[in-house]
């Protein structure tokens, strides 16, 4: 049997006991008044040797359904994607993975490179000019964006669109209200984007950022070149939430004049890991890159002119004067971002298009395998790797027949929407095969004419 620790024994024991100049442990809680001392024996089971134990979890893990037994169509801000074999391999090593702070320019020079790396793949991906070392996740990106848009603009009025995911915008109303900003949110159309004739309604010259999201939350792919001067017309900032792996077909928001883009990474070598730990990225032009929270990882030469790595820009409460501080954000998510920077140089920029051009063939085959069925695809406008399908029953109801046939469903989007009860978010990656989707029309045919 392997050991995952090594046990105490007997002799170590002792060993702290007398390190500690006592003879039992009773003693250490010798300042405890014996009344207040809990006497009976605990509500718990009786102790398993490590073999036991390991049977024991082995026996409830797999009751879990999981990717390795279940085809996937959930997505809604987690995706299942392909991950190269060399990402865990490369992030497994001890510099890697033990590293807490990996920014001392003497010692990190292999990880402050590799930050570096992915800044400048984030650039590339979003057509912005700077970007951080990465932030928590998409969700807290996006609001950092909003926050630093007030405090750029010195307004304290955001419109979001309502097609940004659900999560990402409580996330948002959080921190606006604990910098006093107001939240106005901007409504969608019939073709499930943002209501542009609202947002010009809604918008005025106090409003800080416009934030919309492309692809949106329901797949659909907003149009950015709309939206922009109706958000500069007014003097906010334009501040877009993408999918990065989208990215490799779509336009860069950055060429369609965005002034803030962020996002989650996840889509690049980030396991789904029950919805995190994840890796946000952000990027800016450098008009607003001290506005930026995080840090910046730049390229130098030491005083023998070799290339080195050094943290260039930190404008955190930590290392500048407290009322200088754009953000009290405390880390960045190195380790991850590493995963997501091996994945982009592992596919190459040929591959990237490449599986992005597959989750956007298969998503469309799969909506027209459905209709096909004679299922309801509720937009009709670009979408990416996700679509909204109206069921004839409730979504709970229908993916829990799914998962009798070895099928994870979609997203229910009634949980948020309450005017979209009855509706599925349907995510279809690289990963599916024909054959799957091809079983999922069927059963969702099946279940839905029951």
């Amino acid at each position: 049997m392997k050991y995952r620790y090594l046990p105490q024994t007997d002799q170590d024991k002792r060993e702290m006991l007398e390190t500690l100049g006592i003879s039992s442990v009773e003693e250490l809680f010798a300042d405890i008044p014996e009344e207040v001392r809990f006497k009976g024996a605990l509500n718990i089971p009786e102790a398993l040797s490590e073999p036991d134990l390991v049977k024991y979890f082995t026996r409830l893990a797999n009751k879990n359904v999981n990717f390795s037994t279940h085809v996937n169509f959930l997505g809604a801000g987690v995706y299942q994607h392909y991950a190269p074999s060399t990402v865990n391999h490369m992030l497994l090593r001890g510099e890697f993975f033990t590293a807490y702070t990996p920014y001392q320019p003497e010692i990190s020079q292999g990880e402050l490179q590799a930050i570096f790396e992915f800044q400048t793949m984030v650039c590339e991906l979003t057509g912005m000019e700077v970007a951080n070392s990465s932030m928590y996740d998409g969700a807290t990106s996006l609001a950092e964006a909003a926050m630093m848009a007030a405090g750029h603009t010195g307004k304290k009025r955001v419109i979001v669109s309502r097609a940004v995911h659900p999560e990402a915008r409580g996330v948002l109303k959080t921190y606006a209200y604990g910098q006093g900003v107001e939240l106005v949110e901007v409504g969608i159309n019939s073709d499930g984007v943002t209501d542009t004739q609202a947002l010009e309604a809604l918008i005025d010259e106090n409003t800080a950022a416009v934030i919309v999201q492309y692809p949106n939350f329901f797949g659909n792919v907003e149009d950015l070149a709309a939206v922009e001067p109706i958000a500069h017309g007014k003097g906010a900032l334009f501040v877009v939430s993408s999918n990065p792996l989208a990215l490799g077909v779509l336009e860069a928001p950055g060429k369609l004049g965005a002034d803030i883009v962020v996002g989650d990474m996840q889509p690049f070598g980030i396991p789904a890991s029950f919805g995190g730990p994840h890796c946000g990225y952000f990027a800016t032009t450098s008009k607003l890159m001290r506005k930026m929270p995080g840090r910046i990882v730049g390229q130098t030469k030491d005083e023998n002119g070799k290339r080195g790595f050094v943290l260039t820009l930190q404008a955190r409460e930590q290392h500048i004067r407290r009322e200088k501080a754009t953000s009290n954000i405390c880390s960045n998510q190195a380790l991850l971002a590493l995963a997501a920077a091996i994945t982009l140089t592992g596919l190459g920029k040929q591959g990237v298009q490449e599986m992005a051009m597959m989750n956007l063939q298969k998503a469309h085959y799969a909506k027209q395998a459905l209709q096909a069925k004679g299922l309801e695809v509720v937009f009709t406008s670009p979408f990416f790797n996700e679509f909204v399908v109206k069921l004839s029953k409730p979504v709970a109801e229908a993916n829990k027949q799914l998962l009798q046939a070895g099928i994870i469903g979609g997203y229910d989007l009634g949980l948020d929407y309450p005017e979209f009860a009855g509706h599925t978010l349907l995510a279809v990656t690289e990963l599916r095969t024909k054959e799957e989707i091809d079983t999922l029309a069927a059963e969702l045919e099946a279940i839905t004419r029951a």
